[in-house]
């Protein structure tokens, strides 16, 4: 193929104070024994991710290697971050 051909995709880098890191899968692990449906919980952690990117404050102590992804598995990890149920059930 001919490099011409090629398009470059680059994503914007987030405007956030917290860093775009990789999260830790042990984090995941102990995360997934809190909440174990797997699509609830990458529901809660995306919608985490994304106030903590918005500027919402970590409701946890941090270090600066900690991306949004780790604070907001930490956070359901501790107890700071739960599922409300819908009333009536």
């Amino acid at each position: 193929m001919d490099d011409s051909n090629i398009i470059p995709f680059e994503q914007p880098k987030p405007n956030s104070g917290v860093p775009a890191t990789s999260m830790k899968s042990s984090l995941v692990v102990k995360a997934s024994s809190i909440i174990e449906d797997p699509q609830i919980l990458v529901n809660v952690v995306s919608k985490r991710v994304a106030q903590l990117n918005q500027g919402r404050a970590p409701l946890i102590d941090t270090v600066p290697s900690m991306g949004a992804a780790d604070i907001a598995l930490t956070e359901i990890i501790e107890g700071k971050v739960v599922i409300s149920q819908p009333e009536g059930e």
